[in-house]
Formats: C-alpha cells, structure tokens, sequence
C-alpha cells in the first residue's frame, strides 16, 4: 500500500513526471487516493457497477511486470463475488474478468467497450489462469469519496474478538433461527461497547441490528459508517437462551 512508501510519484501517458501526496488509503479494499498538481488533466469516465452483465467485453490496462499502458482484453466472467483483501476483511460485490492481469496490473482500470471506467484490477489468483479480479467501480466511489473526507474509511466496531461456530441444529430448530452458524465470542475487550452492554465471553452472535449474522464476514459488513454512534440490538445465544441487549457501534480505531 502506499502509506509504506518513502516518496509517491506519477509518470503520465506523455511522460510528464510528478511527485504525489496521499490522501488517503484503505487496505481493506486495496484502494488508495494520491494528489498531483498538474495542468491539462483529462479525467477518466467512471461507469456504473450495477449496468454490467456477465459476458460483456472488458479491458484490463496497467503496467504489468513494468511494460507501461499495456492492454488486455476478455470478458465479465462473473459478478458479486467476495475476495479477502489482506487485511483479512472481505470485499463484497468484485467483479471476476478472464482478461489477463499480472504483477503491476493493480490500480489500474477495468474498462467496458465505451471506455468507462467499470472496476480497478486488484488481484489475480495463482496458478490459475483466466481468474483475475477488480474492485467494482460504484465501491470505488463510496470509499474515495470518504478517503476525500476523512482520510480513511469509517468502519464501526463492537469490541469482541469472535470465531464462526455451527449451531446444534435442536437449538436452531427450537428458537427457529434463520442461520445454522453464529459467531462465538472469544474475548471482549475493556470499555467496548461490547462490555458496556453485557456480552460475555461464550456467547454466540446471532443477530446485529434485525440482521442474521451466520459468521463473522456478516458482522463485519452490518459495522459500516451509517451504524457508528446508532442504537440498535445485539442478540446473542447464551447457555441456550436468546439475550437481546442494547448496543453502540463505536469507529474502528485506525492499526
């Protein structure tokens, strides 16, 4: 990621060298912001996520293995996949293309047949060929427009660590459960929100604010910027018994 480095620089398709400031990056969707000051800048056309179908044309342009603007083409393979960024987060909503992506073809642009913008490369999965992966674009706005405002991207937190467990099933068929699977908590750090509102250690999540949540991923995603601060409920299964509690999502603090 970019706050590891020393010096940021830009070398444009004409040649032109700049250095860049970061704005702002977020590793659990691989994406950074960089600032240039540079006269006659022709911006990219952004598209839409949510237009895109599978089997349509899509473009891959990077610098792979450091062969600069070179071009790749193939289709949308798939749509709405989840890949784990190395964060261990996962990323919701990434688009799979069979275009051919290489070391050095990240951060570069997936583009449809008009020229728009339609994800960023990030990934590629090894030895495979013809799976390679790209940040859809509508999820590229989202966290842009916070790395603008904040600097980073506002995640909520509960403060438990937690591990997926499966449910007897005598227990999910007695308290009619929609989800098989909970999480467990394992610890419950000092001061959370988490200890203010009465979990312990041993009981399972089985729901965040009306929503079901069958592991952790589930959690996770439910703990976005719109809950921080929200009044909502937890329920959890504890000894066999449901306990619903009150509880406030608190910002994830930055590691």
């Amino acid at each position: 990621m970019a706050t590891h480095a020393r010096e940021l620089g830009v070398t444009l398709t004409d040649g032109r060298r700049f250095q860049a400031d970061l704005i702002g990056d977020d590793p659990d969707t691989d994406l950074a912001v960089i600032r240039i000051s540079a006269p006659n800048l022709v911006p990219a056309h952004l598209g839409e996520s949510h237009s895109i179908r599978v089997g349509q044309l899509a473009i891959a342009i990077g610098n792979p293995f450091g062969f600069q603007c070179s071009v790749t083409a193939g289709v949308v393979s798939a749509l709405g996949r989840s890949l784990r960024a190395q964060s261990g987060r996962l990323i919701h909503d990434v688009i799979q293309t069979d275009a051919a992506l290489n070391p050095g073809n990240s951060g570069g642009p997936l583009v449809n047949s008009k020229g728009e913008v339609i994800g960023v490369n990030t990934a590629i999965i090894l030895p495979a060929q013809g799976i390679c992966f790209a940040i859809a674009i509508n999820t590229a706005k989202v966290v842009v427009s916070q790395l603008f405002k904040h600097g980073k991207v506002k995640r909520g937190s509960v403060g438990v660590v937690g591990q997926n467990v499966t449910l007897p099933r005598r227990v999910v068929r007695f308290h009619d459960l929609s989800s098989e699977n909970g999480v467990l908590v394992v610890a419950v750090e000092p001061g959370s929100p988490a200890q203010k509102s009465g979990v312990q250690d041993g009981d399972v999540i089985i729901s965040y604010d009306s929503h079901s949540t069958a592991g952790i991923d589930d959690l996770h995603k439910l703990l976005s910027e719109e809950r921080i601060g929200k009044h909502t409920e937890l329920r959890v299964l504890r000894r066999n018994r449901i306990v619903t509690m009150p509880i406030i999502a608190e910002e994830l603090a930055a590691k």
